[in-house]
């Protein structure tokens, strides 16, 4: 009999990424971040002109932390224990929205975190790779975790068995986050693991699906 599986994020479900993102953009670039819920382009402003970043600037910024600052990336609290208890009983596996070669610097990363769990990385809406992912495992049950909206109502759309739990681990933008449960797209909205665990463990395990 197959095990289920565990479907999970990593930014902002597993380790803190805007923060960090954001002092290294203070520290080094004289870049200001506000972490209150607008689009990167509209949140990150130059000191120095008082000038918001374009969209291709994003990016840029984002390829340059990606490159050289993860290490500098730090475990939402909880969140790796919870995820070493659902091993237990449980494949899990991590989707992110990382390019491809980054696929082994995300796994390593991971690893020093005490994680060592497969990873796929993927662009885009997230529904698709999901439905790959459990073509491949096949598993009794599934649960999928992450903290953008967007990304459940694509698994919403395409994998509807699929359990979903929209989860922020970053009380900075949480609340600012648009909710993919009021949507109607997640299952659930819990956006700490002291509570995520248990639900997930009974959605896992339970006597109902």
């Amino acid at each position: 009999m197959t095990r289920p599986l565990v479907i999970s994020d990593c930014d902002e479900v597993l380790l803190h990424m805007v923060r960090h993102f954001r002092d290294w953009l203070g520290s080094e670039h004289e870049i200001d971040f506000t972490l209150e819920g607008n689009p990167f382009a509209e949140s990150m402003i130059v000191r120095a002109t008082g000038q918001t970043i374009g969209i291709d600037g994003v990016h840029g910024y984002l390829e340059g932390f990606f490159d050289t600052q993860m290490s500098r990336q730090t475990a939402i609290a909880g969140a790796i224990e919870a995820m070493t208890e659902l091993q237990r009983d449980a494949d899990v596996v991590i989707l992110t929205n990382l390019t491809d070669k980054r696929n082994a610097d995300r796994r390593r990363q991971l690893r020093e975190h005490g994680l060592d769990v497969p990873v796929y990385t993927n662009q885009g809406p997230k529904g698709g790779a999901l439905q790959r992912i459990i073509a491949e495992y096949a598993p009794s049950r599934a649960v999928f975790i992450d903290d953008i909206a967007g990304h459940h109502q694509s698994v919403f759309e395409l994998a509807p068995d699929v359990r979903r739990l929209h989860l922020c681990g970053e009380p900075a933008i949480a609340p600012h986050v648009p909710c993919a449960l009021t949507a109607g797209h997640a299952d659930a909205r819990i956006d700490n693991w002291q509570q995520a665990l248990p639900w997930l463990l009974d959605t896992l395990h339970g006597d109902t699906k």
